[in-house]
């Protein structure tokens, strides 16, 4: 497939910046900036930091550490300088004609990590997608001093004519991804529509980047999903049957990790597989118990849940690498209700799985109705219903009557038998 979009081969010597506003928590989210460079592969030769009460209009920062940044860029001959924050067109410009080399931002840098993650057809035409309404934003630059050049990090155009390009051909190319999009998006609503009328409840994995919801996804469905400890493993959607006793089957499904910050561009792009998060009966919020900021990331997923409306979907905290923490068990925490919260687990060392299924089984029975009912002769168009939905997991012929036992979510039997006279038996889980 032909793309706009050229990526760099890696290696390039960069310089970063970070600034600290009275707002930020520093430390955290400069540890989290180097680990988004290490993971785009990139050689960081300087880390250029200082504090601000707010962005200077002109670059960002202010004229003296702007001029300090030039001298790093050209001691180490840097291929391009690259902000923890989001840039004007204006700022970017004048950063790069004051140091002669590109300025990339974090949303560049960010979308630059997708482009390389993204393996399958889907992915890659919502990260290009991504990248192309990025791009179509700034326009205004002026990388007089780049003509000539192909690829390298934030500069993600069509090569040798980047500078030609004008709006109307990548708004013809958006449209033309989003129809490809949209033909993949009926496909996943379709197959969606499939396990809905087989009853089947989906369980989505959330959570910050590098949490470990990949390694918990493997060890719970002995699949073989990419796993790596760096930001961004995990850009596809997987989907795996799980089998919970006493519950029976369900689909996990692993999702692309959140960050703080995630560009809209990302979350407009990603919107048809994060459809899977948002009609789940489950979300499995997988937090890093280790993560300094813990809080606040978990945070950061709840925003982001909320911003695609899946913040109404019933969460279970799983707190995962408890075997990094001294003389931590696995267990199960409750609220007053005695309805599981969260659990404390180690997804590499198989601790607390049990306990987590557990837990899980507990919160789906609500969302589930197991029962038997009695239905008799009058009844054909609600037995051809329940056949038709594979609602019925056993019969039993009584008299001229049949009693079926049922599985099916609780939607569905509101839907169902919200208005219908009939008997029925709930059934021992």
């Amino acid at each position: 497939m032909k793309h706009f979009i050229d990526r760099h081969e890696g290696g390039e010597k960069v310089i970063l910046v970070h600034m600290t506003f009275p707002y930020s928590h520093s430390d955290e989210e400069l540890v989290e900036f180097k680990e988004l460079a290490t993971s785009a592969d990139l050689d960081i030769k300087v880390i250029v930091t200082g504090k601000r009460h707010v962005p200077d209009a002109k670059y960002f920062v202010g004229s003296g550490k702007a001029e300090e940044i030039k001298l790093w860029v050209q001691s180490h001959n840097a291929d391009a300088v690259i902000f923890d924050h989001q840039l004007t067109p204006a700022q970017a410009r004048n950063m790069e004609k004051l140091c002669h080399c590109r300025v990339v931002d974090r949303t560049d840098l960010i979308l630059d990590i997708f482009a390389k993650r993204a393996r399958t057809y889907e992915g890659r035409l919502q990260v290009e997608l991504a990248q192309l309404r990025h791009l179509s934003t700034r326009l205004v630059r002026g990388w007089t001093h780049l003509e000539r050049q192909k690829g390298g990090i934030g500069l993600r155009g069509p090569g040798e004519t980047q500078l030609e390009v004008d709006r109307r051909l990548i708004a013809g190319r958006i449209k033309n991804i989003e129809a490809k999009l949209h033909k993949v998006e009926l496909q996943r609503e379709q197959n969606r529509r499939s396990r809905k009328r087989a009853t089947l409840p989906t369980v989505s994995l959330v959570g910050y980047t590098n949490a470990g919801k990949s390694t918990l996804f493997n060890v719970l469905t002995d699949a073989h999903v990419y796993q790596a400890d760096q930001l961004f493993a995990t850009l596809d959607p997987t989907l795996r049957r799980l089998n919970l006793s006493q519950l029976g089957e369900v689909v996990l499904a692993d999702t692309v990790g959140f960050i703080s910050k995630l560009p809209h561009e990302l979350i407009a792009a990603f919107k048809a597989t994060l459809e899977e998060t948002k009609q789940a009966q489950l979300l499995l919020h997988v937090v890093d118990v280790n993560h300094a900021e813990r809080n606040g990331v978990m945070q950061s997923v709840d925003n982001v849940l909320s911003e695609i409306h899946a913040d109404t979907v019933p969460q279970l905290i799983v707190y995962n690498k408890i075997d990094l923490l001294p003389e931590t068990k696995p267990r199960i925490e409750r609220n007053k209700q005695g309805h599981p919260f969260s659990v404390w687990i180690s997804a590499a060392k198989k601790q607390g799985l049990e306990l987590l299924r557990q837990a899980m089984i507990e919160l789906l029975s609500e969302s589930i109705v197991y029962c038997s009912v009695k239905l008799g002769p009058n009844d054909g168009r609600l037995r051809t219903k329940l056949f038709e939905i594979s609602a019925v997991t056993s019969e039993e012929p009584l008299g001229v009557d049949i009693i079926y036992v049922i599985r099916l979510a609780k939607q569905q039997y509101d839907l169902i038998f919200g208005k219908v006279e009939f008997e029925s038996r709930p059934l021992e889980k």
